[in-house]
């Protein structure tokens, strides 16, 4: 069964084209290394919670929504390799670049599926 890294990531929303841009030029570097899907989706509706929620997870603040994004790769060794060979390739070693987001409030892990219908 496959295999997904997912991703919850604060984003102010004045950078919301810049955080396409960038989303849209890395996702084909994970499909070159194994990826299958690279799903990126900007928060429409996320409520508050009373006790937990998107936004406290991510500590966001004024003015910033949340980005909640996975990408599924075909398997635990195809993304183990794949994603070994992405952060070395070239391109995400380019001077320059700017994430449009805070990489220290993100929160990511890799799930194992368990039901896929």
């Amino acid at each position: 069964m496959s295999y997904v890294d997912g991703y919850v990531i604060p984003v102010k929303a004045d950078d919301a084209e810049a955080y396409r841009a960038f989303a849209a030029k890395y996702a084909p570097l994970f499909k070159q290394y194994g990826a299958t899907r690279v799903v990126e989706s900007w928060g429409d509706e996320v409520p508050n919670g009373e006790v937990t929620d998107f936004f406290r997870a991510v500590n966001a603040g004024d003015g910033e929504t949340v980005v909640f994004s996975w990408v599924e790769w075909p398997d635990k060794k195809t993304r183990d390799d794949g994603m070994a060979r992405a952060m070395e390739d070239p391109a995400f070693a380019e001077d320059g670049v700017q994430m449009p987001f805070d990489g220290k409030r993100m929160i990511m892990g890799s799930f194992s599926v368990i039901v896929d219908e």
